[in-house]
């Protein structure tokens, strides 16, 4: 199971924090030194593929020198995001003639089967709010 907590800090801010000690401020658009929720939900889409991709990739022998994805999210209306977009940023290790090859494929299967982020955002799936008020 996937568990975070979000509270309100003392400076009205926000700040995530999981159980192994991380934490992310979170905020506004406007407001600098946070992620907005949507920012959030791009970063874990990119890290998702990224984290799963490279261990993939490095098993068949083939480290990439630079691994980095571009998140965009098209806003189609208020409170409504259209297309997402991630767009890979690479540098494939030199001489190494296969690693193109191997970072597609693996990076599309990783895409289309095994990021639970991009399958939870694929998929319609129940999301349930709890607001227990005494």
């Amino acid at each position: 199971m996937a568990e975070v907590r979000v509270e309100r800090t003392a400076d009205g801010g926000f700040v995530g924090t999981n159980g192994r000690g991380a934490s992310v401020a979170i905020g506004s658009g406007d407001e600098d030194g946070v992620f907005t929720p949507v920012e959030l939900l791009l970063t874990a889409l990119a890290g998702c593929e990224l984290v799963t991709v490279e261990p993939l990739t490095a098993k068949r022998g083939h480290q990439m020198v630079r691994l980095a994805a571009d998140v965009k999210a098209e806003k189609i209306e208020t409170s409504k995001l259209g297309t997402i977009t991630i767009t890979y940023d690479v540098e494939l290790p030199e001489g190494d003639e296969k690693a193109a090859e191997v970072l597609q494929a693996v990076a599309k299967r990783v895409h289309e089967k095994y990021c639970t982020v991009g399958n939870a955002l694929k998929e319609p799936m129940t999301v349930e709010q709890i607001v227990p008020v005494d």
